[in-house]
Order: structure tokens, then sequence, then C-alpha cells
């Protein structure tokens, strides 16, 4: 129950942080482009390399601690930063070609779900 409850306070405030830097990024740059969710992606996955980094060769952290940064915030901040990670240890593993299909899947796959959850969602509503 514990590590629930880490990853609820860092992904809430994760989420909370995303919306600051969304809101900043349609304020001062203007909704033509959606920079807030470009900033959010990648600087979200500069953080993560860098926590997972630090984590693994200079803090003598707990998993706690992971579950509250890595799983909670980044994930409330950005999924992104996630999937990057994975896509680095696909290709750290040895495995490019794994690493992207996972992409490749993922992107197409995800905007295809996204297309057809839009026609299922305007198809239910205008009849």
């Amino acid at each position: 129950m514990k590590d629930i409850l880490l990853v609820f306070l860092g992904g809430g405030t994760g989420a909370m942080c995303r919306h600051l830097v969304s809101l900043a990024g349609l304020r001062y740059l203007g909704p033509s482009f959606p920079w807030g969710t470009f900033t959010v992606n990648i600087l979200g996955s500069i953080i993560m390399g860098l926590f997972i980094e630090f984590l693994a060769h200079r803090l003598n952290s707990s998993p706690e601690f992971r579950l509250l940064v890595a799983t909670g915030f980044l994930g409330g901040f950005t999924t992104f930063s996630s999937f990057s990670l994975d896509t680095a240890v696909l290709w750290e593993r040895g495995e490019p070609l794994l690493a992207f299909a996972y992409v490749a899947g993922s992107v197409l796959i995800g905007i295809t779900g996204l297309f057809i959850g839009l026609y299922i969602a305007r198809a239910a509503f205008s009849a």
C-alpha cells in the first residue's frame, strides 16, 4: 500500500507540473504548436535519463524513491520519459530492431488507436 501511495503522490505532483508547463507554453509561445507537450516530453526524458543514471551509479537509494520519482513524478509529468527509457533499454541490450519496432509500433498504433476512438465516439454522439 505504501508503494501505491508513493506513486500516487509523485504522479499527482508530476501531472500538476505538466499542466503548469503546458499553460506556460500556451501563454508565452501561443497555440500554433503543442509547445507544452513537446517541452514536457523532452524535459521528462532528460530528467529520466539523469535520474536513472544517478540512481544506478551514484545514489544508494531505495526502491521506494524510484517509485516516487520515476514511476510517480515522471510518469505523471510525461509517460514519454518511460517510453524513452524502455527504448534505450532495448537499444542498450543490443536489440536495435526491437527498439525500432517498439517506437514505430507505439507511435503508429497509438495514433491509429486515437483515430479509432475519435471515430467511435463521433459515430456514437452523432446518432
